[in-house]
């Protein structure tokens, strides 16, 4: 009789650090979409206020130039559509979603360095700090997918782009200036909807 008791005591501890480890783990991923939601706001805002300082003329021009424009995060291998980001393990999601978030740590010095300053987001460093917040929730997720097993990530140890990719490409400042507004939003977006798409598969 003291066994069972004893048993059934183990037991409901397993199932409370078990359920306690769920609630941890829903709350990173609730915090990290909230972060990257925040982040593609932030861009669309930006993008926008930017396009609203342009003369009509020069916005018709980028906005035909930036669809056959190279972006920072080309390189990095990624779902091409809704179908196959919906067939995308979570873990998948999570380790795309890091290198994307990663492959903005350089750029976005420029960003709140440069762009930011005419326009009105707050803190020149926030966007930065916020994406340094991110990669490290992003990074703990990445861990409890794991569970103690190795990280196989092929794509880890590739180099990112260069960090001054959007100021090597030899285009005017105002062109500089879109294509890293532009491919700053878009790469949020896409995080965005990673991170929304992983949290449902868990749940």
């Amino acid at each position: 009789m003291a066994r069972a008791h004893v048993l059934l005591s183990v037991v409901l501890v397993c199932l409370l650090v078990n359920q306690g480890t769920a609630s941890e783990n829903q709350r990173l991923f609730n915090n990290a979409v909230i972060r990257v939601q925040h982040l593609h706001q932030l861009a669309a805002k930006m993008i926008n206020d930017f396009e609203d300082s342009l003369l009509p003329e020069e916005r018709r021009q980028l906005s035909k130039i930036f669809p056959l424009s190279f972006c920072n995060s080309d390189s990095i291998e990624a779902p091409t559509d809704k179908d196959e980001t919906q067939k995308s393990s979570m873990l998948k999601l999570l380790r795309i979603s890091f290198r994307l978030i990663e492959s903005w740590e350089f750029p976005s010095q420029t960003l709140s360095g440069t762009v930011s300053n005419s326009l009105t987001v707050g803190n020149p460093n926030q966007i930065t700090e916020k994406l340094a917040d991110l990669k490290v929730g992003i990074s703990v997720l990445i861990k409890g997918c794991l569970d103690g097993q190795p990280n196989m990530d092929d794509n880890e140890s590739l180099p990112l782009p260069f960090e001054d990719f959007y100021l090597t490409m030899g285009e005017s400042s105002l062109r500089e200036s879109f294509r890293l507004l532009a491919c700053f939003k878009k790469d949020m977006h896409k995080v965005e909807t990673y991170l929304r798409v992983a949290n449902c598969r868990r749940s």
